[in-house]
């Protein structure tokens, strides 16, 4: 398969306008199977609504967007075969039980009834909802309600997932169970995922896209994105106890440190030291730190480089509008 083939989802200059408001301001981007795509930003940046407008529910007030070739403004039907959608808080009919509900989205789906019985099959083993099959769905926990969603948004086998907020507010059990679930079908699928849950990322996500105020300020891997903290190939040493006076000056004093950051976290400290430069071996500094450490007979918890730090990057990209109101403040 060509690399144009692989590109599932496109969008090319997506706006929304409501009013004078912008909500979507122009935005581009590219989706390839085996993608794992987190859409980051924070309430109100236009997560949702980029969203809507891709999965077609939504008509762009410039732009297209195609889903595997198909423009989802004069394709919309056919664009939207190809897609699975789980919307945010994954709303259902709470009085259907799973088993009713993911039988009508089968008939909307127009699959025949041998199709139906082996998709609904896959989907609820898929999502292990075999256990609630006959319970409304309005007496399931939250989990299971999201489960519900999952599996209607899987039981036509889309090549494309789009999945708004799937795991907030679910337990640590419940979002790794989804986890799970969205990294058994990723290699075969294009996947977007909107979150502000930024372990979401770190967990499933092979690249980040954050968007600020209808635009998008960053696009790469996570592990791209990490290497604009400040953090990156910082060091981190936690001493156990208290910090006396003079440690952080000791360490400040190793060749190539520039600043060293100190917080206290109950019987513990954390240190952590800023390289002169980028340029900088974080492995020549921790050997450094460690040596020091052993001079000083200092209780070491943990020593380590930092790869970076997603949510100080996510910060600083996403509070424009705090900058703009101090400048309109001055």
């Amino acid at each position: 398969m060509s690399h144009e083939q692989d590109a599932m989802v496109v969008v090319d200059g997506l706006s929304k306008r409501f009013g004078p408001f912008v909500a979507v301001d122009d935005i581009s981007f590219t989706v390839r199977r085996g993608e794992v795509l987190g859409f980051l930003g924070p309430n109100g940046a236009g997560k949702s609504t980029t969203m809507k407008m891709i999965t077609g529910f939504l008509a762009p007030s410039a732009g297209t967007a195609r889903v595997c070739g198909h423009d989802v403004t004069s394709q919309t039907l056919a664009a939207q075969r190809s897609i699975g959608y789980l919307p945010e808080g994954a709303p259902a009919y709470g009085d259907m039980t799973p088993r009713g509900f993911l039988g009508f989205i089968a008939r909307v789906r127009r699959l025949s009834a041998t199709e139906a019985r082996d998709a609904i099959e896959r989907a609820v083993e898929a999502t292990e909802l075999s256990a609630v099959m006959d319970q409304p769905i309005d007496t399931l926990s939250k989990g299971f309600r999201r489960r519900v969603g999952l599996a209607q948004s899987i039981l036509h086998n889309p090549p494309v997932l789009i999945m708004d907020e799937p795991t907030d507010g679910l337990d640590p059990n419940q979002k790794y169970e989804v986890r799970k679930l969205i990294g058994r079908m990723a290699a075969e699928k294009a996947i977007i995922i909107s979150t502000h849950i930024l372990e979401e990322v770190d967990a499933i996500c092979t690249r980040a896209l954050i968007i600020d105020h209808g635009k998008i300020v960053a696009d790469g891997t996570p592990a791209a994105l990490m290497t604009r903290s400040r953090y990156h190939n910082a060091v981190s040493l936690t001493l156990g106890g208290q910090a006396t006076v003079g440690m952080a000056e000791k360490i400040k004093s190793l060749p190539g440190i520039d600043n060293v950051e100190v917080v206290p976290r109950g019987e513990e400290t954390t240190f952590t030291l800023f390289p002169r430069s980028v340029e900088e071996s974080s492995t020549i500094l921790v050997d450094a730190v460690a040596r020091l450490a052993r001079e000083e007979n200092w209780t070491v918890r943990a020593l380590y480089s930092e790869p970076g730090r997603l949510d100080e990057v996510f910060r600083r990209l996403t509070r424009s509008d705090v900058a703009t109101k101090k400048g309109e403040a001055a």
